[in-house]
């Protein structure tokens, strides 16, 4: 772990500073440890709420990773929705919060920018082995609620797929904004929350499968998505009415949002984002005028809230520091 890095640590407890590496452990200056293990410290304990994440990210640790897929999806998906520039990143020092199995950390490790990204499950283990020979970047296991860096510190801070599925969603909200400098920007992304909400089937199935082993989950869903794909995109394509009947069906079925994909990647990717629907322990969605609300809570300029390609997106500079 190189020097800039240790430099910039703060105990997410105390924010203690001053570390150094002994036997595999980061010791602070009051003597507190935090292990490093597979090269990656770790500042949470290893069984959390984000368990399923972990299963997830390191059972399909490569599926939607533009380099291994021959695609642009995940590019397309970060400037579009950031409408941030790579030039405009150069030098800058960049938080990613909830990397999962690093899909986007591919993406900012094309950029000349410092990059620092962690995830509160063990999904930083698949990030760490895909991305770890392209660039220098720290990678860390740690949580949204007690992140390991200096406050006011970030020219930018990246959040995709992540707040509606912690605890308590404006708390992460806010302490995303603890870390941007002044001229800051944030980019955060949230699942839809609106009265076509009710009609959305994984409501319907969360409440069971959420219970279930991960293990047993993945294989009903291996088992039945393969043979219901074909159902479902018959149904998404009907006129008018098709996106709405195919979300009876609990399976995520992007034919028409990435055509991109083959048959066997759509078949994957659907594997996929289903067992991502049903498994985590938290999912709140939220309404736009939420994000409005907590933006200007927070002194926040926004500089654009609405539809996003995964829901809602709210892009804003800090103004000023509470």
């Amino acid at each position: 772990m190189k020097d800039k890095f240790i430099k910039f640590l703060r105990n997410p407890k105390n924010r203690q500073l001053d570390f150094t590496i002994v036997d595999n452990f980061l010791i602070d200056s009051s003597g507190e440890k935090f292990p490093i293990i597979n090269e990656i410290p770790r500042f949470v304990e290893p069984d959390n709420y984000s368990k399923s994440f972990g299963f997830q990210w390191n059972k399909f640790n490569k599926t939607q990773f533009d380099i291994n897929g021959h695609f642009n999806i995940s590019e397309d998906r970060f400037y579009k929705n950031t409408r941030w520039k790579s030039v405009d990143l150069e030098g800058k020092k960049i938080l990613e919060v909830g990397s999962g199995a690093g899909r986007f950390t591919e993406v900012l490790l094309r950029t000349d920018a410092e990059l620092y990204t962690v995830d509160y499950s063990n999904a930083v283990d698949a990030n760490w082995q895909s991305n770890k020979g392209k660039k220098e970047f720290f990678i860390a296991q740690a949580s949204i609620y007690e992140l390991p860096f200096e406050e006011n510190s970030f020219d930018y801070v990246f959040c995709y797929g992540v707040i509606q599925h912690t605890p308590d969603v404006k708390a992460s909200f806010m302490n995303l904004v603890k870390f941007l400098k002044v001229g800051g920007k944030l980019s955060i992304d949230v699942y839809k929350k609106n009265w076509k909400s009710i009609f959305l089937s994984k409501y319907w199935f969360r409440r069971f499968t959420k219970k279930m082993s991960h293990n047993k989950l993945l294989k009903i869903i291996e088992w039945y998505v393969p043979k219901w794909f074909p159902i479902s995109t018959l149904l998404i394509k009907i006129p008018f009415i098709g996106k709405f009947l195919c979300q009876i069906i609990p399976i995520s079925n992007y034919i028409l949002q990435f055509p991109e994909l083959t048959k066997q990647q759509l078949v994957e990717w659907a594997i996929l984002d289903t067992f991502d629907m049903l498994s985590p322990e938290y999912d709140q969605p939220q309404t736009l005028s939420t994000l409005k609300k907590w933006a200007l809570d927070a002194k926040l300029e926004i500089t654009y809230c609405g539809v996003g390609d995964n829901g809602y997106v709210l892009n804003a500079t800090k103004v000023c520091v509470e």
